[in-house]
């Protein structure tokens, strides 16, 4: 499998304007940033803020389209290697290792650009304070890049997550991936055309409950997706329940799966450490479901507990 490390900074790829980003769910670039081309439908996408990890998933697609973009160069070698000081005077400084020229100003010329964005919502794994800066650094095939673009040994990359002070559930990008090389079309977790008509169907079939701990203000209240993967991206009939915003992530990520022989909660064990999920394990449901629901929670459950019903998400 290959993994990117993408860096997603406000006004961190150097100059100029039209990259659209929100890490959750796509990324943009174009053919001036190095390693452009090489991103493929099916890799991993780990996202950072040149500080930590924000988080990563699974590319499902990557959009190609076109503009016209501003880009500096150097007024003295005419070189397009400018980077914009953020502090430190002069504004300026040409990276051209025999030019080196610093300025206050820079020239500016258009520039056609092939431009890519990708898609992957589907398996989004938030990673805040799993790994640092220095951390991510060493993880890359080439450790000393400065590239916006850089690939990852993966190998390693994927231990370090596992075995880190705060451990993350990769299944999910282990079935996301296998999914899109399979050529099957993913929308899982959570698909966002007609979600709010879905919530108020859940509401109106519901009321206010949390289907995990009953009744809850209603501004606390998400419609979940019991199934992670739906090749048309319809939401199904008993295919939801309302979850409150925190274990709505939790059951997204295969923290918290429903046993549907005796309609309980489990919990993976690094959960329990916290008394106030700690005494969900085992509670039941707080509202009845369908056979349908039943169907869709057995299939969430095989995707997260699916070689032995002990935890395996520790």
């Amino acid at each position: 499998m290959t993994a990117w490390l993408m860096l997603a900074k406000d006004g961190s790829k150097r100059i100029g304007e039209g990259y659209d980003d929100n890490p959750a769910t796509h990324y943009s670039w174009d053919d001036t940033v190095p390693n452009h081309a090489a991103v493929k439908v099916g890799d991993v996408i780990a996202l950072w803020d040149a500080t930590e990890l924000l988080g990563l998933s699974v590319i499902e697609d990557i959009g190609l389209g076109q503009a016209e973009k501003k880009t500096p160069y150097c007024l003295k070698c005419r070189k397009a290697d400018v980077a914009e000081r953020k502090k430190k005077l002069p504004r300026f400084v040409c990276w051209n290792s025999e030019c080196k020229h610093e300025s206050d100003e820079a020239g500016w010329k258009d520039k056609k650009v092939i431009t890519y964005r990708s898609r992957h919502e589907a398996g989004w794994i938030p990673a805040r304070g799993t790994l640092m800066a220095p951390e991510l650094r060493a993880l890359c095939v080439k450790p000393k890049s400065q590239n916006s673009l850089r690939e990852l040994r993966w190998h390693d990359f994927q231990q370090a997550l596992a075995h880190g002070s705060v451990p993350l559930p990769l299944r999910i990008i282990d079935t996301a991936h296998q999914t899109i090389q399979s050529g099957h079309g993913t929308a899982t977790i959570r698909v966002r055309k007609g979600q709010p008509a879905f919530r108020k169907q859940l509401l109106d079939t519901f009321g206010e409950v949390c289907a995990f701990t009953g009744p809850a203000p209603i501004q606390a209240l998400e419609a979940a997706h019991l199934y992670s993967y739906a090749a048309n991206g319809k939401h199904h009939k008993g295919g939801g329940l309302l979850l409150r915003r925190d274990l709505h992530r939790l059951f997204d990520l295969g923290l918290i799966a429903v046993n549907s022989n005796t309609k309980t909660l489990h919990l993976a064990d690094g959960l329990k450490a916290f008394p106030d999920y700690a005494k969900l394990h085992g509670a039941s449901l707080a509202v009845s479901v369908t056979p349908d629901h039943i169907r869709w929670l057995n299939q969430h459950w095989a995707m997260h507990r699916a070689a032995t019903d002990t935890d395996l998400l520790t």
